[in-house]
């Protein structure tokens, strides 16, 4: 990776009029602030279609875009929309997304879109289908059958639809075609109006780092179709399922209840289900974040019948074989690999064999006890070959982080050498952007001093993430100035 500096903000953080932030105008113009501010780099989360509770990292397909994204300005300027069908999701702005509503009321009128506009693009999709068969058609059938549950998890199915069985599933798609064609048209859609974005970010000097969890949800269509592929029993329940032992965010661990893989049969076939996840994102992402390596080399298995993560084991993961895979699916896109949590010597002798650069975290930076401050998440400490944050989308933001911690203000004053909050703030952005780090990365939260009620995830709470929305008035010429003072002073440009 070039050195740079660039911006974490989620697609569905961007200031829409239609409830959440999509591929439209307004991703283009953050694109344009980007560049007029001097980044090289647009951090997203997860592009994929969310499933209850609204988190990126739990997802009903690993390979599908979220239908959320898909600008619906872009369907009306195609003449598949009218200005009447947009009226139930025209309302004034607010800094916060509603999900129940968008669950109601956007595919209703993405529907209307399809009807409109399938006939004349179905040559186009066959094609599109053809190239994504080893996925879409499951996803889209997975949708027809989670609408005909109501929703439930597929768990929960009648043993015809969990199971599988090739007469049900015969009869599913002679029966609802046309419901399966819908979900295919969201796909497509959604694909090409990303796409035209990412044209549009390379000619204007901007890199996408996507991001991947390392799992997949259990309520997914790729543990579905391929229940094979992870540690299901003979009904296809899980017999172990992920998280992350007692840490700084928990203190009873995290019970993520991701099923894990069969890491056995998925190297008996070279990881194909592992490279063509990392092919698809190629075609979307000049660098690709990967969440969670540590489970690369082992990961916290916990029996699913548990309530908390705290009684799982670590457990020996795919390791090098994993990484090398991914190398020669990921073609020219880069990786970062996510290596926070419990490190262990082994973890970072797999980190350093990939060659990936890791994560530093700058809230992590301020341990009391480390008297000398020799500790790797200070800037003064960093090595070139790693990406720095203030804090990731998992941290508060600086603002309330400065406020809450009152405990580490000492030592942060001491390394610092302030007096004040409002110092430290300052001095912790201009050293994050001067230090060695490769690259850079700040949320809009903290380049706009938006205080903790404005943080985008907090880990282990299960409700109330996932909602942050940009202020409108980002583009302040004041805002672009100063965030490209700090870049050239940092020498990013």
């Amino acid at each position: 990776m070039k050195r740079g500096s660039g911006i974490l903000l989620p697609v569905f953080s961007l200031p829409t009029r239609y409830g959440i932030g999509t591929f439209g105008k307004e991703a283009y113009d953050f694109i344009k602030f980007l560049e007029a501010s001097g980044q090289s780099y647009w951090q997203m989360l997860p592009l994929n279609p969310t499933s209850y509770g609204d988190s990126p990292y739990q997802s009903f397909s690993a390979f599908a875009l979220n239908p959320y994204f898909i600008d619906l300005t872009l369907l009306k300027k195609n003449g598949w929309l009218t200005k009447e069908d947009l009226r139930p999701l025209n309302h004034h702005y607010h800094r916060d997304i509603d999900y129940g509503e968008l669950y109601q009321k956007r595919f209703g009128i993405l529907k209307r879109a399809y009807l409109h506009s399938y006939v004349s693009l179905e040559e186009k999709i066959k094609v599109f289908i053809a190239r994504n068969r080893f996925w879409l058609p499951d996803y889209a059938l997975f949708m027809v059958i989670k609408g005909l549950n109501g929703g439930k998890s597929w768990l929960e199915w009648d043993d015809g639809y969990r199971l599988y069985k090739r007469k049900t599933i015969k009869e599913i798609k002679g029966k609802y075609q046309e419901e399966i064609n819908f979900w295919i048209w969201c796909q497509f859609i959604a694909t090409e109006q990303f796409r035209k974005l990412r044209k549009y970010a390379r000619r204007h000097h901007i890199s996408l780092i996507g991001d991947i969890p390392i799992y997949v949800a259990m309520d997914s269509s790729d543990v579905w179709a391929n229940p094979t592929l992870f540690q299901l029993d003979g009904d296809r329940r899980p017999l172990k399922v992920a998280g992350v032992p007692p840490d700084y965010f928990a203190k009873t661990g995290q019970l993520w209840g991701n099923p894990i893989y069969d890491w056995e049969k998925m190297e008996k076939n070279n990881f194909r289900w592992w490279r063509r996840r990392v092919k698809k994102c190629s075609h979307f992402f000049d660098v690709l974040r990967i969440d969670h390596f540590r489970g690369m080399q082992a990961y916290w298995s916990v029996p699913a019948q548990d309530k908390t993560a705290m009684g799982g084991q670590w457990v020996l993961g795919p390791g090098m074989d994993l990484v090398n895979a991914i190398k020669e699916a990921a073609s020219k896109m880069e990786i970062i690999a996510e290596d926070l949590g419990f490190l262990t010597p082994e973890v970072m002798t797999l980190k350093k064999a990939s060659g990936w650069p890791g994560l530093v975290i700058y809230q992590f930076a301020f341990d009391p006890t480390d008297v000398n401050f020799t500790n790797n998440y200070l800037p003064e400490n960093y090595t070139e070959n790693c990406v720095a944050y203030i804090g990731t989308h998992d941290n508060d933001t600086l603002k309330h982080f400065l406020v809450d911690k009152k405990e580490l203000l000492p030592t942060i004053y001491r390394n610092l050498k302030v007096q004040t909050p409002e110092e430290a703030y300052d001095l912790m952005i201009s050293r994050l952007m001067d230090s060695k780090a490769q690259v850079a990365i700040f949320t809009m939260q903290d380049f706009l001093k938006e205080g903790g009620e404005y943080r985008i995830n907090t880990p282990g709470i299960p409700s109330g993430n996932w909602h942050y929305r940009l202020d409108p008035e980002y583009r302040k010429k004041e805002n672009i100035q100063l965030i490209r003072t700090l870049t050239i002073n940092g020498k990013r440009i």
